[in-house]
């Protein structure tokens, strides 16, 4: 989780949180030993994030899921989790000089343990600031010894003597002054601003560690936007129609949208609103046969299929097997029977189907994610800009493999959720370059009109950036096969 971590992400194992203090030497009453708090669960994650590059979301989940906390213990652990990670190094910056022998030199679940307490102490209004400090030091004692305790009592209690001199430096240049400021790595800012200009990427970045949007997509093969609406909001629940997808439901207050009724009874999806405009850029149409070359987990192939009105077939590849389930799954619980998923290398497509097999092709591509830091903020310290360049290479080897797979007249759609022109604009500017057959389509579908004010950005294709609409970084380009 640290800024100094390499590239390597896996998928870390978690232990529960040990409840109860440490064993007296005479009876101990185990019914007495207490839950596991907010701050511990957060701080669990935390340190499995920075030890064994666990991904937060999946850590996060997990963890809450053996906790049992609910309401707004649940929401506390997901905002010291999220907000701390987001926050990273700009709390490390702060933190540093209030630690004699340095932030580096501490145990992981100490340095966690401070980096979640001065987040609450700096960026939440709405906690007492003697509860952070004296839930710090409980945990401490819990975990460490007298020693560990005291110390970060002493920090903490430093931290908020001196909480009106924690300010950045005066006259700080650009790239320093955003990267410290907005919390992110410099090499990522600085990449930014010679793409974007510094105004939107300072924008970028601040929009990078604000709260994400809970969105949901209408099954409209089941229900329509304005009936789920209804009932959501007969419910007591605060919903709207999202301005940018036709499909798409913003839910202000209701918790986990997963584990609803609506949910499990296939009337919705969780997705994000930019994500959903991918299907409205392949525009399909009852009876067409399309191909989503890498699909998983299935939620761009299940709202094409539902646009399909049951009639048709859209093939939903992808590599791995687990996750080819996971997009049957999904159109078991859609009740979508126009799918079909298979499994296999985007690579090696050609060699599956004959050229000209399909009316739309879509190529979410596989990047690097930076497009949706908002919801995994650990991206940002996980990545490298060496991993920009490879993957940009294979985004256009896959573009130049599935291509001949499509009519002519047909419509390839190029996507990713990264703002990075190097993994966009540019790769769709290479096979342009090199496929003469090709050419962006001259028209964009009625339900993407409103993107059309996204075209001032150069290049072929719609980037949207975080800040455009509070939702995901995304880029989308149609692509026609001429003929």
């Amino acid at each position: 989780m640290s800024s100094s971590n390499g590239n390597g992400r896996k998928e870390g194992s978690s232990q529960p949180v040990r409840s109860g203090g440490p064993k007296s030497k005479g009876h101990v009453n185990k019914s007495s030993a207490k839950p596991a708090s907010a701050r511990e669960v957060a701080l669990q994650v935390l340190t499995q994030v920075e030890e064994e590059g666990a991904y937060s979301n999946l850590q996060l989940n997990g963890a809450l899921q053996r906790s049992g906390l609910s309401g707004p213990d649940a929401g506390l652990a997901t905002e010291l989790v999220y907000g701390t990670i987001s926050r990273l190094s700009t709390i490390d910056y702060f933190l540093e000089p209030f630690v004699a022998k340095g932030l580096k030199k501490l145990q992981p679940w100490v340095r966690n343990l401070l980096r979640l307490s001065f987040y609450q102490l700096h960026y939440l209004d709405r906690i007492p600031s003697h509860a952070a400090v004296n839930e710090a030091v409980n945990i401490a004692k819990k975990k460490g010894h007298q020693g560990i305790s005291g110390m970060v009592n002493g920090v903490l209690r430093n931290v908020l003597r001196r909480k009106e001199e924690l300010r950045l430096p005066e006259g700080l240049p650009p790239l320093k002054r955003i990267s410290l400021e907005h919390a992110h790595p410099e090499w990522m800012v600085g990449r930014w601003i010679k793409q974007y200009g510094e105004q939107e990427a300072e924008a970028i970045c601040r929009a990078n560690n604000e709260p994400p949007s809970v969105s949901v997509r209408v099954n409209r093969a089941k229900i329509s936007r304005a009936a789920l609406i209804k009932e959501m909001q007969d419910q007591s629940l605060d919903a709207e129609e999202s301005a940018l997808s036709e499909d798409g439901i913003i839910v202000r207050s209701g918790g986990n949208m997963a584990l609803t009724d609506w949910y499990r009874e296939g009337y919705l999806s969780i997705q994000d609103e930019s994500s959903m405009l991918v299907a409205a850029a392949v525009d399909p149409a009852p009876g067409m046969r399309i191909l989503d070359c890498c699909a998983a987990p299935g939620g761009k192939s299940c709202h094409i299929a539902e646009k399909l009105d049951g009639a048709g077939e859209i093939i939903a590849n992808d590599v791995h097997p687990h996750k080819a389930k996971l997009i049957a799954d999904q159109a078991a619980r859609l009740e979508l029977n126009t799918v079909r998923t298979t499994t296999g290398d985007a690579l090696e497509l050609a060699s599956k189907y004959p050229p000209g097999s399909f009316d739309r092709i879509l190529l979410d591509a596989p990047c690097s994610g930076l497009g949706v830091i908002r919801r995994k903020p650990d991206l940002k310290w996980a990545k490298q800009p060496e991993d920009i360049d490879e993957i940009s290479q294979l985004q256009l080897k896959l573009l130049d493999e599935v291509a001949g797979l499509l009519k002519p007249g047909g419509i390839l759609v190029y996507s990713t959720c990264t703002v990075e022109k190097r993994e966009n604009e540019r790769v769709v500017q290479a096979f342009l370059g090199s496929h003469s057959e090709f050419a962006e389509a001259p028209d964009l579908p009625d339900s993407l009109k409103q993107l059309e004010a996204l075209k001032h950005r150069e290049g072929p294709g719609m980037q949207i950036l975080p800040q455009d609409y509070h939702s995901d970084g995304f880029y989308i380009a149609r692509l026609l096969k001429l003929g």
